[in-house]
């Protein structure tokens, strides 16, 4: 399926958001649309006026060209609260060995957590990975437990917890 990432007729672009590969979106942005991506990186809470008096565009420029980045699932805007701001004191990386046929039932389960913040099918030494955030040590242990330790399907857990984060950080380079 092929949709097309118009910008706003003041500036006259447009790219191309065909799938380049099933699962794999292809996405076509350019200069501007970058530049206030980066801006808006470093303070989600600039204004539109502001990012386009930085960048020398117009207010509508930048309105319209987030509005379609936002509508094409390229860019979501929120405010994400720290997990210690929740009261989750405690996170883990656990790797978790599943049988295959079971595979799905199990991410399935997981990703419906509330603790269970990324959860990823893996190539490796485990199935799947997670990482989830707990209040405490105990929470930690009824988790493995009453969780994990229900699940049918699953053959091994390796739980690491996180002692300290040494960075923690949604900025990543856009190409």
């Amino acid at each position: 399926m092929t949709r097309r990432y118009s910008r706003g007729e003041d500036d006259g672009e447009s790219g191309d958001l065909g799938d380049a590969s099933p699962g794999v979106p292809k996405a076509t942005i350019d200069h501007t649309d970058r530049e206030i991506l980066r801006v808006l990186q470093v303070d989600g809470r600039t204004s539109n006026s502001e990012v386009a008096r930085r960048l020398g565009v117009t207010e509508t420029t930048v309105r319209k060209r987030l509005a379609a980045m936002r509508e094409s699932d390229l860019v979501s805007i929120v405010a994400v609260p720290t997990p210690r701001l929740a009261g989750l004191t405690v996170s883990a990386i656990i790797g978790i060995s599943v049988q295959l046929k079971s595979l799905q039932k199990v991410a399935d389960a997981l990703i419906e957590r509330p603790e269970v913040r990324y959860c990823g099918v893996s190539a490796g030494r485990y199935d799947l990975i997670i990482e989830a955030f707990f209040t405490d040590h105990e929470h930690v242990v009824r988790f493995a437990t009453e969780v994990l330790g229900t699940l049918e399907g699953i053959t091994d857990v390796e739980t690491s917890l996180i002692l300290k984060i040494e960075k923690f950080s949604y900025e990543w380079q856009i190409p």
